[in-house]
This record gives structure tokens, C-alpha cells and sequence, in this order.
């Protein structure tokens, strides 16, 4: 069976869908959207709190790193979304868009100054629809709804007040003048539930003749023909589909999926294609390589009194989310955050904390057993890379990944610093006032290499991969600045593994005005400014 139209994107998470939507805006552009997954009408992925419970399903790639010699052997699970709506159906919901510095660095690597965050600054501003209300720094109206959290645990009030005691600056929006200091966060909800890239764009388009929506469906190979992507090939319902592209193909596949499947179509490192049976068509060495991750470094404490987030899982928790969608079922659990330096000498911050009322362990594998209080140390300036790797040339198996988690020792010692001001605001009050004995890792740990042998024990992951694909003008570099695949026409990457490096923050929204730039470029509909730049 043999279908035509104009694009054909693969992948319908948080890339794919705003792509859809936006380019279907274009009635006479006929889209093809195919996802391996299935429907995200689920009441675990709309109550924010049941993020996890997501996890390890049917609806999560449930992928799991080899293992990592940094951390002793350690292998890691890797969420990924695996519905409508991607990752942005099972995340944590925090609106973050990175630094201004992520993006003029960005720019300089590609030699493109239309990534720099002056220029996707109106990119962000136009996708947003923030209960704020609009600024300098905000926009309204847009498809992407930004809310404040609509019911605060005290825990969290208390965290912002120590931190803030302890000399950190108060923050009340990362996204606006500057990313630096401690607060609260906005969340993608809308009026107490999430709100995914499928709610913003997907759901509101699927009506549109001129967009074609599959579930169930994975995607096996690119098409190229004389150095063209022609389509693309997909099973469905047991059957082998072609979907023909007259424009372009797009794979929004995600900096797993997406490197994995042009390996699979035969474009990436010739010699590792040949050593999995992968017949060559375009040796590419990039693909797949420089990988990054944020890694994660749990710090927990027992408490003196009051009730963890644990309690909302009740039936008062259900009544308060279905009568009025407030209450603690409304939490994304990592409620508020710190962006601080691990060392003075920084220009910028490297690393970000987020501060969780419930005891948050081993990736949410077993539910929190007792009341707990958890400040996640996350780097966001990484060195170390990894990289995604094809195990065999059949399309089901899951690809070898590399994070690289501490290859890099300057990753480290930042860790490090980041458990030592963790600790630090913990015994600030009136956080103190709440908090007893350190459970993790421990209050017998003491000294850097103490804490470094603690932070090898305890990494995982926040779940921000990228850079697998990414963006550049060196021999390394798999897409340009147009996100169009060097040496293959007709063939776009659009999602987080085209980020030249990882910004620092949460990857969510820079993953959609990643999307939102690639709907203008494909719709030739960039300011001329830009248009000229992106060459």
C-alpha cells in the first residue's frame, strides 16, 4: 500500500506535533503524521502528579542505557514517550527555556545568528500562552499554555524562603531578564492538567482534511533515491506501508529514535552500518555521536512532621483534582528550582536544582515508602558525551545507548558542589524547621571524596537526551542550520537531537520552538532577516 503527500513527519511527541500543527495551518499542504505508539487519552497523563506511573508501560520506549563505567557499571532507565504527545505526555511539565548564552552560543556554532536568542525569543513568546500575561519576555494567545502551579506545597514555600535566606537571589522567572536564583516554577497546564505539545497543537488540528494522523505506527526506513528522500517505510495493524513525500520527510523521532532510524535507512557512520548488516547509503559519521544528558544527583532528608506529596494519591487527592483541579494531584512534584554555579569563576550557571516534596529514588522504580523531602542536583553544563548505536539492523530492537555520564571529570566535581550547597540550604530555616536526619547520602558522608563516591553510587537521569544529531558546520555536524540532513535532499531532523549543545534547563520548550522555527523554514515564512541568515 502506497500513500502521497507533501510531508511526512515521523514521530508525534513534543517536535512532531507542534510541527503538524503548524504546517497544516497551510491548507494545501498535505501531512502525514506517523507515531509507533498510541492514544495519550489517559487519566495518568492528564493528572500532572501521575507522571510516573506512565512510566515502564506500553506508552514508554522504556529504554535503559548500557552499562556506564562511570558509574561503576550501572545501567540507567530512560523514559521516553512512547503516545501522542511524546515525552510531553509523561514529563514533569516545567517550562524552562535555557539561557540566553545557549543560544548565542548556538548561533556561533552554526554560523547562523538566526539561532540566537534574540531571534527565537519572539519564537518562545509567539508559541506561549502565559496566565502572566504578556511582557517583554512573554507572549499570549499562542497554542502552548503556561500557568502557575495552582496549589503550592508549604514545603516548597519553605525551600524558596531558605534558599533566599541563604543568599541565593529570588527568582520569580526564570525566563525572563535572567535565568539565575531560586523560585517557583511555570508549568505547561491548563487549569490544573497537563498540557502536551499533542493538547496544544495535535488535538486542536486533527480535524484539518489535510492531515493524516497514524498510531501504531513504526516507522522501519527513510526512502532515498539518487540522494532524496522519496518517503518513508512503516508497519501497521501487521502490514508494511510506503508513504511517499513529494517535499520533504521530517523525523521527530527524538535524540534516541531519531539517530537510530537514519541508521537504519543507511545514512550515518559507514563502518558501523557495515558492522550490523546496514547497507550504506550515505556515510555520515555524525549520526548518533556527541550525546548528551543532564545527570542527576538525589539528596533526601526524613521529616519532623507534615505529609510528602505521597498522600495525593488518596481519595480526598482525587476529589480535590475532579471537583476543582487543585490540590496536591495538581503538583509536577519538582515544584521549585535553584540555577546557581558550582563555582564562582563561572559566566554562567551550570547547574539546577529542583526541590521535590516527596521522596523522589531510584527513578520512581518503587513508590516513596516514607515522608521525605528531595533537592535533585542536576548538572546543565555538561561535558561528558555519549552516543546512540545501532545493536542490530532490525527496526524493533532497542538501540545501544552511551550516555557518557562522567567521562568527563570537571562533571564530577560540579556534582559534587551541588550536594554541598544542597546540604547548606537544607540547614537554613525555616526549610530546617521541617527537615530531620539526611537519608541520602547520609549525614556520615563527609569530604568531596566522600560525596564523589556518593554522587557514582546515586546518578541518574533527568531524562533530557540530545544532541545526537546536531546542528554545526564541522565534519561532525549531521544536520545545518535549516535542519536539513547534510547530503541528503528532501530530509529534515527536528527535534532535541539537533541542539548543538544542551541548554540549561529543562528541554521541553526549546524541543517546540525547535519546531516552530522548522515550520517557518518549510513554509519559507521567516522574517527576511532570519531568512537570509539561515542561508
Amino acid at each position: 500500500m502506497t500513500e502521497e503527500f507533501d510531508v511526512v513527519i515521523v514521530g508525534a511527541g513534543s517536535a512532531g506535533c507542534a510541527l503538524a500543527g503548524r504546517l497544516t495551518e497551510d491548507p494545501t499542504l498535505r501531512v502525514l503524521l506517523l507515531e509507533a505508539g498510541g492514544s495519550d487519552k489517559l487519566l495518568e497523563v492528564q493528572i500532572p502528579a501521575g507522571l510516573y506511573k506512565v512510566w515502564r508501560t506500553r506508552h514508554d520506549w522504556n529504554y535503559t542505557t548500557d552499562e556506564q563505567p562511570g558509574l561503576g557499571g550501572r545501567k540507567l532507565f530512560w523514559p521516553r514517550g512512547k503516545l501522542l504527545g511524546g515525552s510531553s505526555s509523561i514529563n514533569a511539565m516545567i517550562y524552562i527555556r535555557g539561557a540566553r548564552s545557549d543560544y548565542d552560543e548556538w548561533a556561533e556554532l552554526t554560523g547562523d545568528p538566526s539561532w540566537s536568542y534574540d531571534q527565537v525569543l519572539p519564537v518562545f513568546t509567539r508559541m506561549e500562552d502565559n496566565a502572566r500575561g504578556a511582557d517583554e519576555w512573554h507572549g499570549v494567545g499562542g497554542p502552548l499554555r503556561v500557568e502557575d502551579l495552582r496549589s503550592v506545597h508549604p514545603w516548597t514555600t519553605a525551600v524558596v524562603e531558605s534558599a533566599a535566606a541563604t543568599g541565593y537571589p529570588r527568582n520569580d522567572d526564570f525566563n525572563g531578564a535572567t535565568q539565575e536564583g531560586v523560585g517557583r516554577y511555570q508549568v505547561t497546564q491548563k487549569r490544573g492538567r497537563r498540557w502536551s505539545s499533542a493538547d496544544a497543537y495535535l488535538h486542536p488540528a486533527v480535524d484539518r482534511p489535510n492531515l493524516t494522523v497514524r498510531t501504531g505506527a513504526l516507522t522501519t526506513r527513510v526512502l532515498v533515491k539518487n540522494g532524496r528522500a522519496t518517503g518513508v517505510e512503516y508497519r501497521c495493524g501487521g502490514r508494511l506501508h510506503t508513504a511517499r513525500a513529494s517535499r520533504e520527510v521530517v523525523l521527530s523521532g527524538g535524540a534516541v529514535n531519531s539517530p537510530q532510524l537514519l541508521m537504519l535507512s543507511g545514512i550515518g557512520p559507514a563502518d558501523h552500518l557495515r558492522e550490523v548488516g546496514v547497507d550504506v547509503v550515505h556515510d555520515l559519521p555524525g549520526v548518533g555521536g556527541g550525546l548528551q544528558d543532564h545527570p542527576l544527583v538525589p539528596v533526601v532528608w526524613h521529616v519532623r512532621s507534615g505529609k510528602s506529596l505521597t498522600h495525593g494519591d488518596s481519595p480526598s487527592g482525587y476529589a480535590r483534582w475532579f471537583g476543582a483541579r487543585r490540590g496536591p494531584l495538581t503538583s509536577n512534584l519538582a515544584e521549585a528550582g535553584l540555577f546557581t554555579r558550582s563555582s564562582p569563576e563561572l559566566a554562567e550557571p551550570d547547574l539546577q536544582l529542583h526541590f521535590l516534596p516527596v521522596k523522589f529514588w531510584k527513578q520512581a522504580e518503587v513508590d516513596p515508602d516514607v515522608d521525605a523531602f528531595t533537592a535533585a542536583v542536576v548538572l546543565v553544563d555538561v561535558h561528558s558525551r555519549g552516543s546512540v548505536r545501532l545493536r542490530s539492523a532490525d527496526p524493533t530492537w532497542a538501540p545501544a545507548i552511551d550516555a557518557g555520564y562522567l567521562t568527563d571529570d570537571r562533571d564530577l566535581e560540579a556534582l559534587v558542589s551541588g550536594v554541598e550547597q544542597a546540604r547548606e540550604i537544607a540547614g537554613a530555616a525555616p526549610l530546617s524547621d521541617v527537615l530531620a536526619e539526611e537519608w541520602s547520602p547520609g549525614g556520615t558522608v563527609h569530604g568531596r571524596d566522600g560525596l564523589r563516591r556518593s554522587v557514582r553510587e546515586t546518578l541518574e537521569s533527568l531524562y533530557h537526551p540530545g544532541s545526537s544529531c546536531r546542528m554545526g558546520t564541522d565534519d561532525s555536524a549531521v544536520v545545518d542550520s535549516r535542519l536539513r540532513v547534510r547530503g541528503i535532499e528532501g530530509l529534515r531532523v527536528v527535534d532535541a537531537s539537533v541542539m548543538p549543545t544542551l541548554v540549561r534547563g529543562n528541554t521541553n520548550a526549546p524541543t517546540i520552538m525547535i519546531a516552530e522555527r522548522a515550520a517557518d523554514l518549510i513554509l519559507g515564512r521567516l522574517p527576511a532577516a532570519s531568512a537570509t541568515a539561515a542561508g
